[in-house]
């Protein structure tokens, strides 16, 4: 092989795909998933999570294997793809009694992380039925919550991986494609925010937003090792003016352009969001803007 090989931005040289050749030539009757198991551990190919990068891994060894590098084993089965299989979510009804008040009566809120509970159902249940985008599987990353005025759920979010380019998102950050690609991970996107169509209390979204910016960073390092140091969400401008994020102390950054990442023709394919953020620490541009040693 003349020239390396590149999949996803990693680099594979002739030395690793020799390598790879041996590791297959010693394991004749292992799987590709068990040769892309040891691949990651000799490699110490991990996410940030500690977790084996599995998925990319076998992605990159049948793509060799396409290309003619490698030669892998014959496939032993087909897994099911859960996203063809995807079931509707079921709709699960509860106390719809209207809330009429204010924020100060309907505390104590508990704000709780359902993500991998008992409750996580009911949160996509509560969003698929209620949020004007539905219920969409996040992608990536992700976090979500019910917060409860005594036993009754008043609001659903969801907190999931961001979008990879966001013109001025990352003209606000100043960071160069590479620290992007490096660094994006150390952002959470606020996907979804549903206060229940019942509960009308005065600036109870604004009030959850700020909450949220002490609750999630502590549970985002709990369940996946890194910190995060920014939040960003997109706003519908033909639907809300962005009132409880503005009145939350997030900053408008600008619009989307309405073109997909999949768009090379310059069409506006899609509704131009208002792009909000909220940076968690003073120093968010150094840590968004550093890379690791």
């Amino acid at each position: 092989m003349d020239t390396d090989f590149t999949y996803r931005g990693k680099v594979i040289t002739t030395a690793d795909i020799d390598f790879i050749k041996k590791l297959i030539a010693e394991n004749p009757h292992d799987s590709r998933r068990k040769l892309s198991y040891k691949l990651c551990e000799a490699w110490n190919w991990v996410q940030k999570n500690g977790a084996l990068r599995d998925m990319v891994c076998r992605g990159m060894m049948l793509e060799l294997h396409r290309a003619g590098h490698i030669t892998l084993p014959a496939k032993q089965a087909s897994p099911s793809n859960p996203f063809l299989q995807r079931r509707k979510v079921p709709e699960i009804h509860i106390d719809q009694t209207p809330i009429e008040t204010t924020v100060a009566k309907i505390k104590p809120l508990t704000f709780r992380q359902v993500r991998r509970t008992k409750h996580e159902q009911l949160c996509d249940s509560l969003i698929a039925q209620h949020h004007y985008l539905g219920y969409t599987r996040p992608v990536g990353e992700h976090l979500k919550y019910i917060v409860f005025s005594g036993k009754r759920p008043v609001a659903c979010l969801i907190w999931s991986s961001a979008p990879y380019h966001i013109g001025c998102r990352d003209q606000f950050i100043r960071w160069s494609r590479t620290v992007r690609k490096e660094n994006l991970s150390l952002i959470a996107y606020n996907s979804r925010f549903l206060i229940l169509p019942w509960v009308k209390a005065h600036c109870l979204a604004s009030h959850i937003l700020g909450r949220m910016a002490a609750v999630l960073p502590k549970d985002w390092e709990a369940m996946y090792n890194h910190p995060i140091y920014y939040l960003e969400t997109f706003v519908d401008t033909e639907l809300y003016a962005g009132t409880c994020y503005k009145a939350a102390n997030w900053i408008y950054l600008g619009e989307t352009t309405g073109r997909g990442i999949k768009e090379k023709k310059h069409r506006i394919t899609r509704s131009i969001k208002a792009v909000w953020g909220y940076p968690l620490t003073p120093d968010f541009r150094k840590s968004l803007c550093s890379l690791p040693n």
